[in-house]
């Protein structure tokens, strides 16, 4: 009898979070699931870890194929210390998410939940990440139970190149007009910070602003295909050397 998948999850909005409690159920069904989650919101973490002071760890929740814990870090230290303390094998699969709010384009960068697939992927284990383009705290995921799971079942199977993971990010619409395989499309932020005066004096910022996508007029970005209503995979990889600009830096005359 062979042993069911073992599926190590975190996200960065929280163990609370609707997104993380919804991605649980639709999972349950693939294999045994080990969380190991925020005690709070993480949003923005990216790949950060918690190096001055200690980490702790709370259990949650425990039944059979599910084990849920908080963990005062970081989405990555969530990963970490699943993966070097808590777990007894090797888990098969790593997944991040469902966060609320988009992860396209440059929000790869900053993103805890891409931060817990990243770290998946530098483990060198399967690992996806799942956003839903809605920051609403009771959004409604269960659209997108059917991708998440065949989504995962086909990683699961397949398997994905050592230091590479998926970002997953799905519109906020119904129906969905299915999946697109997606590069990473430009963008940037602008008009990050707004400035608010304190009623005893001086000033403070609210980060916030606007992402432009600089590449509108591109049909395989991820930002088109939400744009657009499809399910956008953009495959993402740990090594982000510059390969045609390593060739043009052999021609300096250094």
């Amino acid at each position: 009898m062979s042993m069911k998948p073992l599926i190590l999850l975190s996200n960065d909005d929280g163990v609370a979070a609707k997104g993380l409690q919804s991605l649980i159920t639709m999972l349950q069904p693939l294999g045994h699931l080990f969380v190991m989650a925020p005690d709070r919101a993480r949003s923005g973490a990216a790949c950060s870890i918690t190096s001055e002071i200690p980490v702790r760890s709370t259990l949650v929740r425990s039944e059979d194929g599910l084990t849920v814990y908080s963990c005062t870090g970081t989405p990555v230290d969530c990963v970490k210390l699943a993966l070097d303390q808590m777990l007894g094998r090797q888990p098969d699969l790593v997944v991040g998410g469902i966060n609320h709010g988009s992860n396209a384009t440059i929000n790869v960068h900053y993103s805890g939940t891409m931060g817990v697939a990243i770290e998946g992927a530098l483990q060198g284990l399967p690992a996806v990440a799942f956003s839903l383009v809605d920051q609403d705290p009771n959004a409604d995921f269960s659209p997108l139970t059917p991708y998440v799971q065949s989504i995962t079942a086909e990683v699961l199977r397949r398997g994905l190149p050592y230091g590479s993971c998926l970002n997953v990010n799905f519109p906020a619409v119904t129906p969905l007009k299915g999946v697109r395989m997606c590069r990473m499309g430009y963008s940037r932020w602008a008009d990050e910070y707004t400035v608010c005066r304190h009623p005893r004096g001086g000033r403070y910022y609210w980060l916030g602003g606007e992402c432009i996508d600089d590449e509108p007029d591109e049909t395989d970005t991820d930002s088109w295909a939400l744009k657009n209503d499809y399910v956008a995979i953009t495959p993402v990889r740990v090594d982000v050397t510059d390969n045609a600009l390593l060739d043009q830096l052999s021609d300096w005359p250094l």
